[in-house]
């Protein structure tokens, strides 16, 4: 459980953690990048879930974090191969948000920093905290959670801001 906590942290944190991969993303590395809320890889960037490969079962909360992104018979797949994924392949799994080039990693994942803090405070920690539930919930529970949070959005400077800005 040691090496697990910043996985941990950053996934039952409010603050939005953004991963820039520059290189290969393995085994701790990876399950950090998975628990991320949003993923720049470069075109240098690999995601090596090569467990299986070196004699070990995933870690960290990989099993849960690839399970929930390719669904069980690739993350399965995934394991047993151990093959490298680049960062163009990890972007189409849906596995990472966006590719660019190496040199305009750090820029791309700074991108992503200033959209989250240009929203209004509460948006960014309702939002992780519906969503990273949501996976677990039935159709119907998330729209009840959906129908608690959104008044209370309603109530807000932010949202009261960003509807003025539309007229």
């Amino acid at each position: 459980m040691r090496s697990s906590w910043p996985a941990a942290a950053s996934a039952r944190s409010d603050t939005t953690f953004v991963a820039a991969v520059n290189g290969p993303a393995a085994g701790v590395g990876l399950a950090f990048a998975l628990a991320c809320d949003v993923i720049v890889v470069s075109e240098r960037a690999q995601v090596v879930p090569a467990f299986g490969k070196i004699g070990l079962v995933s870690e960290v909360g990989t099993s849960w974090l690839l399970t929930r992104r390719l669904c069980y018979q690739r993350a399965y797949g995934q394991f047993v191969c151990g093959r490298p994924l680049s960062g163009a392949e990890a972007v189409e799994a849906g596995l990472a948000n966006e590719l660019v080039d190496h040199d305009g990693l750090l820029p791309a994942a700074l991108r992503w920093c200033e959209r989250v803090t240009r929203l209004p405070d509460h948006v960014p920690v309702m939002t992780k905290t519906i969503l990273r539930q949501a996976a677990d919930l039935s159709w119907e529970q998330a729209i009840a959670m959906e129908e608690f949070a959104e008044p209370m959005c309603f109530t807000t400077e932010g949202h009261r801001a960003g509807v003025a800005a539309l007229r």
